[in-house]
């Protein structure tokens, strides 16, 4: 039944393979010499299989977990170095047709507040933003066919492109919206989005009919290989996720990692991100009536897993998790979080009157972006705002290449600083400015080729004196 390079569904997220998966990682949780030989492996860069690393998921033995920990950590390093992309998400409309028994915006949720913002109001939210200092952002709306057709999307995408407030710019617009056509994508690639973000929720399949129990979201098939349509469509960066606390955990890092191999080996690139959310409370959404919530060591753990086994992705951690929570897992593989959120329908502009709640789940880091690139900065991050690689073209199979090699470094960390001094300059408060000033200074001597190190420079005076938007 397991076939990586089929393109149905069931065959390459098989579940008799991850339940074979599960039992040998059981088997051998506790085999130091297996454990030793895949940690080995990992240590060459080229990512693991979703059974290896299965099994380092699984492993009971302190010595080896802390091994796994470094690893990850030294893994991150190699390939992110010690930036953080920012990103906020954009709420268009909580309209939905589906029966998700996971989500306030289900169909059957009658007091939820129902919202879809007009274009003046998009235009309202987006300028909110841009004077916060948000260059990328993540829209999303619920599924509804009639009050969220694949038109107002676009349109929506339009309207937040063509946007300049003051000095501010939306460079990027991913998009997180229910599984579509191949007509459809191919309208989004069209468009200029980024990323294309699609969460599969659970990989177990009669779980996941369960949890979706009516709407067009039940069709397990059409969710799962929506990301083929996707690139079929033209859209070569994709980004998945699964939310932790819906199935057994170790099920769900099999599938995703199942997932990204099927992506490699039918469109020669994995995914772009991965996203690693868990379950929280929302307007008449209690977590503890789902019994597989996961506590935050065994969080820890699946974050520095995926970053081994696929040490090319991008992770990300929104606010969903307490400050605390994300600055433990930061270290340990993640590359993009998201900072002064809003979960509602707007919000940005002006506060969500309470009656009016119109939120898909409560946000547990609830800092201002300023607070979130202090914080970032004061532990020696570099926030970066950077769109250069998608702007430039370099995505998919592009992005990876350049990734394999590490020549993206050669471009990021210049990209990072530039675009941290837009942010520094524009939108910073004084003590923000201050150490971020002191930040770029001492991670310019991190600039490996003179040349460039001078280039920068000369760039950093000019952003100083109003110009914008450099990149390598």
């Amino acid at each position: 039944m397991y076939n990586p390079k089929s393109l149905k569904a069931e065959e390459f997220i098989s579940h008799e393979e991850i339940l074979s998966t599960l039992q040998y990682a059981e088997d051998n949780k506790n085999n130091a010499k297996l454990i030793d030989e895949i940690i080995e492996k990992a240590k060459l860069r080229k990512g693991l299989s979703h059974r290896e690393a299965s099994v380092l998921l699984a492993c009971e033995l302190e010595d080896k977990n802390q091994e796994i920990y470094a690893l990850a950590e030294q893994i991150k390093k190699d390939f992110y170095g010690n930036r953080i992309v920012l990103f906020a998400p954009l709420y268009l409309s909580n309209y939905c047709v589906n029966g998700c028994v996971y989500c306030p915006y289900h169909a059957k949720n009658k007091h939820i507040a129902r919202k879809k913002m007009t274009q003046d109001e998009v235009r309202r939210e987006v300028i909110a933003l841009q004077d916060m200092g948000h260059k990328r952002l993540a829209i999303e709306a619920g599924e509804d066919p009639v009050n969220n057709p694949i038109e107002y999307i676009l349109e929506c995408i339009k309207t937040i492109y063509s946007i300049k407030h003051k000095n501010g710019a939306i460079r990027r617009v991913n998009v997180n919206i229910a599984a579509t056509t191949v007509e459809n994508y191919r309208k989004l690639h069209e468009a200029g989005i980024g990323t294309y973000i699609l969460f599969q929720e659970t990989y177990h399949k009669e779980s996941y009919e369960k949890l979706h129990p009516t709407g067009p979201k039940h069709n397990y098939a059409y969710h799962t290989e929506a990301m083929d349509r996707a690139m079929e469509g033209g859209i070569d960066d994709v980004g998945l996720g699964v939310l932790f606390g819906l199935e057994m955990y170790k099920y769900e890092f099999a599938g995703l990692l199942m997932h990204a191999e099927h992506l490699e080996a039918v469109h020669g690139v994995g995914p772009h991100t991965i996203s690693v959310p868990r379950i929280r409370h929302a307007d008449d959404i209690d977590p503890s009536a789902f019994d597989n919530g996961i506590d935050d060591d065994t969080f820890a753990k699946i974050v520095a897993c995926i970053r081994i086994a696929v040490p090319y992705t991008g992770m990300i951690v929104s606010t969903r998790e307490s400050q605390a929570s994300r600055e433990r897992v930061l270290h340990l593989g993640i590359s993009q979080i998201s900072g002064g959120s809003k979960t509602s329908v707007g919000g940005y502009a002006e506060p969500e009157p309470e009656e009016e709640n119109s939120s898909q789940f409560d946000v547990s880091d609830t800092r201002t972006l300023d607070e979130v690139i202090y914080w970032l900065m004061s532990m020696g991050y570099i926030p970066s705002f950077c769109t250069a690689c998608y702007r430039e073209g370099r995505t998919g199979d592009r992005f990876m290449e350049l990734c394999k090699s590490k020549q993206i470094q050669n471009c990021c960390h210049p990209n990072a600083l530039m675009t941290l001094k837009e942010y520094l300059v524009d939108y910073a408060s004084e003590k923000t400015k201050k150490l971020g000033m002191e930040l770029i200074k001492k991670e310019l001597y991190n600039i490996p080729k003179e040349k460039v190190r001078e280039v920068v420079v000369e760039r950093l005076d000019k952003i100083e004196h109003g110009e914008r938007d450099f990149r390598f």
